[in-house]
C-alpha cells in the first residue's frame, strides 16, 4: 500500500538523521520517534502525506499553506527540520532554471503584483511590522537593539549615506508606508518625494504627512517610477526593498531613469535583496516557484555584481558597496515573532491563507539569510559632475558619527 510506503520511507530516513520530530496522520495514527520532539507534524490528508515523497521545501511550504499539513514547535526548529527532512542542504541555492519572472514586469503585471503583496491590509502590517512601518532590512547597532530602534538607525544610515542636506531634492522609489521620506524631511530638512504603485500604502502616506504637517515638504504619488516626469531632477534618490520587483531585463530601463533624474553630483542608494548564484539561478528545492505563487508574483533577483554592472552600464558610478544579510535574518526573526505573538488578531484580519503565506515565507526568508542562501545589499553610487568630480566625503566618517 502507497501509504505505508511513503511512511516507511519517512520513518527511514528520520531515523537515520536523529531527527527531534513525531508525526501525527489525519486517521489517529502517531508516528513517534523522539521523547522530546522539537516539531509535530499533523499530517491532514493523503496530499499531505503525498508530499513527503521526496519533499522539497517549496511542497512542504505549499502544503502548509494549503492546510494539507499543520506544524507545531519554535519556527526555527521547524525551518531545521525542513531543511533535514528535505535533505536540501548545500542545493537550495543551486537551481539554475529560467525563471517565468523574465516575461513579466510589464506596467499593468507591476501593478498587480504590488497590489496583490502590499494591499493586503494596512492593519496587518501594522500588527507586528515596527512603529514606522518599514518592510525592508533593519540595521542593528547592537544585537539585542529593539526592532524600533534597528529600523531607525537604518533610516538615519541611510540618510547619512546619502549625505542628505537641507532643502535637497530628495526621492523616494518604492516608499512603502512612507518611513524614510518622512524620516529625511523631519531629522535633514529635505523636500521629499516618494512614489508607490500601493493603494494602501499611497492612503497611508497621505495621511501621515498631512498629521506631520509636512505638506511643504513632502509629496507622495501613486505612479510607476517609469512615469516620473523627467523634467523633475533631484540630488538624492534611494530605492530601498522595491528592486527586488523591476526584474534583470528592466535593469537598463531602471538605472536609466535614475541617472536621467538625478542632478550632476547626485547620488542613488539602492537597496535590494540578491542572490548568491553569478548566474542569478532561482533558489531551489521549489522555492522560488512557492514565493513566486504565493508571496512576490514576478519578483525576480539577481547577484550584487548584476547589479553594479547594471548601474555602470547606465553612467553610475559605484561609490561604496555593504552587505546587511545578518541584518535582514534578525529583522525577519523580529517579525516572525511579533507576527505569531499577534497570531489571533492576524487571523481575523487576512484569514488562515494569507497568515499561513506570510508566517511560513518570513520564517523561511529568516532561515534563508541565516544560512547564506540569499543576501542583500546596499549600493551607492554617483552621477558624476561634468569634469569627472564627485562631491563627496573622502571618508565614510560621516555615516559612523
Amino acid at each position: 500500500m502507497l501509504q505505508n510506503w511513503i511512511l516507511k520511507q519517512v520513518a527511514q530516513h528520520v531515523r537515520r538523521e536523529s531527527l527531534p520530530v513525531n508525526f501525527e496522520l489525519w486517521n489517529g495514527e502517531v508516528l513517534k520517534f523522539s521523547d522530546f520532539p522539537r516539531v509535530t507534524v499533523s499530517v491532514r490528508s493523503s496530499k499531505g502525506l503525498s508530499s513527503l515523497i521526496r519533499p522539497t521545501l517549496g511542497k512542504f511550504a505549499r502544503n502548509y499553506v494549503e492546510q494539507h499539513i499543520d506544524l507545531v514547535g519554535g519556527a526555527r526548529e521547524i525551518m531545521r527540520l525542513g531543511e533535514s527532512l528535505c535533505e536540501a542542504s548545500g542545493r537550495i541555492a543551486q537551481k539554475n532554471a529560467f525563471s517565468l519572472s523574465w516575461l513579466r514586469h510589464a506596467r499593468l503585471d507591476s501593478r498587480r503584483a504590488i497590489s496583490y503583496h502590499y494591499d493586503v491590509s494596512n492593519e496587518f502590517y501594522g500588527l507586528w511590522l515596527d512603529q514606522r512601518r518599514i518592510y525592508s532590512c533593519a540595521y542593528f547597532r547592537c544585537p539585542d537593539d529593539s526592532l524600533d530602534v534597528a529600523q531607525e538607525q537604518k533610516l538615519e544610515h541611510v540618510c547619512r549615506k546619502l549625505d542628505l542636506k537641507e532643502n535637497e531634492a530628495f526621492l523616494d522609489i518604492g516608499c512603502g508606508w512612507g518611513g524614510l521620506m518622512l524620516w529625511a524631511a523631519e531629522r535633514h530638512g529635505v523636500k521629499a518625494d516618494g512614489i508607490t504603485l500601493s493603494q494602501s500604502q499611497y492612503d497611508y502616506v497621505r495621511e501621515q504627512i498631512r498629521v506631520r504637517g509636512l505638506e511643504s515638504r513632502c509629496r507622495v504619488r501613486l505612479m510607476d517610477y517609469r512615469d516620473l516626469p523627467e523634467t523633475e531632477s533631484f540630488d538624492k534618490i534611494a530605492s530601498i526593498g522595491m528592486f527586488e520587483h523591476v526584474g534583470r531585463k528592466n535593469f537598463p530601463a531602471y538605472f536609466g531613469k535614475i541617472y536621467r533624474l538625478l542632478k550632476p553630483g547626485g547620488l542613488v542608494l539602492n537597496h535590494g535583496i540578491t542572490t548568491v548564484r553569478l548566474d542569478g539561478g532561482e533558489l531551489g528545492s521549489d522555492l522560488g516557484e512557492f514565493i513566486d505563487q504565493y508571496v512576490f508574483p514576478g519578483g525576480d533577483l539577481a547577484h550584487v555584481s548584476a547589479v553594479t554592472e547594471a548601474m555602470s552600464q547606465q553612467k553610475l558610478e559605484c561609490w561604496d558597496v555593504e552587505c546587511l544579510r545578518p541584518h535582514y535574518a534578525k529583522t525577519l526573526w523580529h517579525w516572525v515573532d511579533r507576527l505569531e505573538a499577534k497570531q489571533d488578531e492576524a487571523r481575523s484580519i487576512v484569514g488562515e491563507a494569507r497568515f499561513r503565506i506570510w508566517w511560513i515565507y518570513m520564517a523561511g526568508s529568516a532561515y534563508a539569510f541565516e544560512r547564506g542562501w540569499l543576501s542583500v545589499f546596499q549600493v551607492l553610487a554617483v552621477k558624476p559632475l561634468e569634469n569627472g568630480a564627485v562631491p563627496y566625503p573622502l571618508t565614510r566618517e560621516h555615516v559612523y558619527m
